[in-house]
């Protein structure tokens, strides 16, 4: 059976099955020209044999499927595409069965947004973008887009009237990209809304979520209107923190159609062998995130309850302003958790210095857990006044929980604590 057609019957059989039975199963057969290895091989190959001189014609003139070069397409790159389509699109699909979801796989998460980016928005075009995002991104959109006449703009997409006067100002814009939960201070969005705002008022707007946090486990925002999905497969989806990798998925055709052809000129694909490990993780990302949640909500009921701690942030906590709207977006909380301590800049430093099991290290979404001090670390060299004004104050410390014993990970913070 040829991929495409594969691909379609994968999509149908898997579309009642449960997330778990996807994360496992679909995709496995896509790509692969024969079957019979239980786990699904590295094609660790530059380039693909013709079968004959007539095959690579019709494979160069389109008119023929096939592998050509892995920068064009790749059987451990299609597997791993073909999986995240049935993640992340097999509930809007339901409702819809004639949508057709597609997934690019790139090289890095900013490889993604990048990608998805030049295939959306051309010269005299507006970028409306999330107040706060990954730094790289903003400084894609500063740095880079800027130099080819696309302005981007700044919003907090938490407060809806806010997007909206925004998009009316900015009758030129053709994409708003934000991330919910955003990081380091979880603030939540609500996509539904804001993807309502947007198709009432400049429908035009392709609407993209940054859903690196949430997974399509916690989260699937196609289902409250977003027109295209972002992942740095970096962190969760791998898991494992052997990975740079990103991923795209849209409902739209056009959007995909643009941003392979940015792959294919660029240069932004994967290796297959980032592929491979990418799949590995996927297979286990239900059990993990149950994992990663379930941790992180008893270490944020923890520290919300210490002296030393004087805010957590953590959607899961009643006392969070995006509680409500997380619990109905979102299946979990996530494994992400913010706290600020009360001794400022000296008592972040003394947690790092003194934390066990914790591993002190940037990134996230690993098994095991990390910690980081941003006044310190990633944002030491941000003004302070600057830092302060994104809420990043001196104190604040951030978790990525890892699926360690519970006991363990509460012992490590309370001996670290004890000495701040």
């Amino acid at each position: 059976m040829e991929d495409s057609k594969l691909q379609d019957y994968e999509e149908k059989f898997y579309l009642n099955c449960g997330f778990a039975t996807r994360a496992l199963h679909a995709g496995e057969k896509v790509g692969r020209p024969e079957h019979v290895a239980h786990t699904s091989p590295i094609y660790q190959t530059s380039t693909f044999v013709f079968n004959n001189a007539d095959h690579g014609a019709k494979l160069f003139a389109g008119t023929e499927s096939g592998y050509i070069y892995t920068r064009l397409g790749n059987p451990s790159a299609l597997l791993l595409e073909a999986k995240i389509n049935a993640l992340e699109g097999s509930e809007v699909k339901k409702k819809n069965p004639n949508l057709r979801v597609s997934t690019l796989a790139f090289s890095s998460g900013m490889g993604a947004i990048a990608s998805t980016l030049l295939a959306i928005l051309s010269q005299g075009d507006t970028l409306i973008l999330g107040d706060v995002l990954y730094g790289a991104t903003e400084h894609l959109a500063s740095n880079i887009l800027s130099k080819f006449g696309i302005k981007s703009v700044e919003v907090n997409t938490s407060d809806l009237s806010a997007v909206e006067k925004c998009i009316r100002e900015n009758p030129t814009a053709k994409a708003i990209l934000f991330e919910t939960p955003t990081n380091p201070l979880l603030v939540v969005t609500d996509i539904k809304k804001v993807s309502d705002i947007v198709k009432s008022v400049n429908p035009q707007i392709k609407v993209i979520v940054d859903n690196t946090f949430a997974t399509p486990y916690l989260q699937r925002p196609f289902e409250f209107g977003a027109d295209v999905i972002v992942h740095s497969t970096t962190k969760y989806i791998c898991g494992h923190g052997t990975v740079v990798g990103g991923l795209m998925t849209t409902i739209h055709d056009e959007v995909k159609n643009a941003a392979y052809t940015v792959i294919k000129d660029v240069g932004g694909n994967p290796g297959p062998f980032d592929c491979w490990l990418v799949n590995l993780g996927l297979k286990t990302l239900p059990i993990r995130m149950e994992k990663h949640c379930q941790n992180a909500m008893a270490i944020a009921k923890y520290l919300e309850k210490h002296p030393k701690v004087a805010k957590v942030y953590y959607p899961g906590l009643p006392s969070s302003p995006y509680h409500d709207l997380a619990k109905k977006q979102m299946k979990d909380f996530g494994g992400m958790i913010s706290f600020e301590l009360k001794g400022g800049l000296v008592a972040g430093k003394k947690l790092m210095d003194n934390i066990v099991i914790f591993t002190l290290a940037v990134s996230l979404g690993c098994v095991d857990s990390l910690i980081q001090h941003p006044a310190s670390m990633t944002h030491a060299c941000v003004p302070r006044d600057k830092r302060l004004k994104g809420g990043l104050t001196d104190g604040l410390v951030r978790i990525s929980v890892g699926i360690e014993d519970i006991d363990d990970l509460l012992a490590a913070l309370e001996e670290g604590l004890a000495l701040v």
